[in-house]
């Protein structure tokens, strides 16, 4: 595994993070749209060029007399990461290419394992993937992990993960994944992982300035983006919604769900399989709903208020087909509008609960190329 330690002034970083953004782009457009010289420009082009990070998009149909404008575009071999995440009973592992496109998405069934050994375990599987898909010669350039909970200072260094992952709360966390996976480690919330990856998919969320992503697992959070870059706020827990609803009463979340299930009659423990073992039970999932969109509802209009977003998602490791009946209950005149604004709708994501391990894989491409990734977990 060839480790990637990249140094980036911040002038090559601006120029990847336009080409992230939007997307091929010749030298002389650069250069206008950077605010710096054509010399610059191919400066710092023959530099990521040289460092296999970008690379020419040459047309099949160039003109054949005169110098051709060939556009630059961020290239996939530049480098891979890993990003992880665990839901209830479901360890999710994406392996992602530079350009931000999906290699691989696994999933396997698991139980709650602590830190170490969920460490030991994903060590073992990034080498299987790494042998599986042909990247062992390639830039490593390191690996995300999306943490249900928030962090207890904005150095990321302990967190107040779930109960429900015995032996990872308010421990040295990052150290002991550092050492165990001998790797460079991110860690980064959920909620702001999977918002992470909805920016980076492009389309209307990435066009809006601000946007607000809901996530629903372990618990109930938000990620917050605000022109390519994720709101944390003072202590590191913005978007942290789960203190709105007191522990020990009934919550918006995926738990809460598969307790009342549990409660009914279903043998249901994971998110697997969820469909097939809740066909029965029908009755006890409109129920949920119908309180869960009431319960959400304080919570999208303060941020509609505070925030303003342009798009609010809704993501998590429910099914397609719950997640949009939800937002169809909070989208039935729950949420304010203003005299100067229209109705906010929300939409659910179609990356389902894979959102979070694809936003953890980005992470450290996110640092690397974006201009302002300051304070990174």
């Amino acid at each position: 595994m060839n480790i990637g330690r990249l140094n980036l002034s911040s002038e090559a970083k601006h120029l990847l993070w336009h080409l992230r953004t939007k997307g091929p782009t010749a030298r002389t457009e650069l250069s206008l749209a950077m605010d710096v010289s054509n010399s610059t420009v191919t400066k710092l082009s023959h530099e990521l060029l040289n460092l296999g990070l970008v690379e020419e998009l040459v047309s099949p149909e160039a003109p054949r007399r005169g110098r051709p404008t060939i556009p630059l575009t961020i290239s996939p071999d530049g480098g891979y990461t890993v990003g992880a995440t665990i839901h209830k009973g479901v360890l999710e592992i994406a392996l992602v290419d530079f350009a931000g496109g999906l290699i691989s998405m696994t999933t396997e069934t698991i139980g709650a394992p602590g830190p170490v050994e969920f460490a030991q375990l994903l060590d073992k599987r990034i080498i299987d993937l790494s042998v599986q898909h042909r990247l062992l010669g390639k830039r490593f350039l390191g690996v995300g992990i999306g943490i249900p909970g928030p962090a207890l200072a904005r150095d990321g260094k302990r967190w107040h993960v779930v109960t429900d992952l015995p032996g990872w709360r308010d421990v040295p966390l990052r150290q002991i994944l550092d050492d165990t996976l001998g790797l460079r480690v991110m860690l980064e919330n959920d909620a702001n992982a999977a918002a992470l990856a909805e920016y980076y998919r492009g389309g209307p969320v990435r066009q809006s300035s601000t946007v607000i992503v809901i996530l629903l697992g372990y618990g109930v959070g938000a990620g917050v983006m605000e022109d390519g870059r994720l709101l944390r706020g003072g202590l590191g827990s913005a978007g942290e919604i789960g203190i709105l609803y007191k522990s020990d009463l009934p919550r918006p979340t995926t738990l809460d769900l598969l307790a009342l299930l549990r409660e009914a009659g279903c043998e249901i423990d994971s998110v697997a399989d969820f469909d097939e073992q809740t066909r029965a039970y029908e009755d006890v999932i409109e129920r949920w709903l119908d309180r869960a969109a009431e319960q959400l509802e304080a919570a999208l209009n303060s941020a509609i208020a505070w925030f303003d977003p342009a798009e609010i998602m809704l993501s998590g490791s429910l099914p397609f087909s719950l997640l949009t009946r939800l937002s169809s209950k909070l989208n039935n005149d729950r949420l304010i509008r203003g005299d100067h604004r229209s109705a906010c709708v929300v939409r659910v994501s179609d990356l389902g609960r894979s959102s979070i391990a694809l936003g953890a894989a980005l992470l450290p491409i996110h640092a690397l190329t974006h201009t302002l990734s300051v304070n990174q977990f």
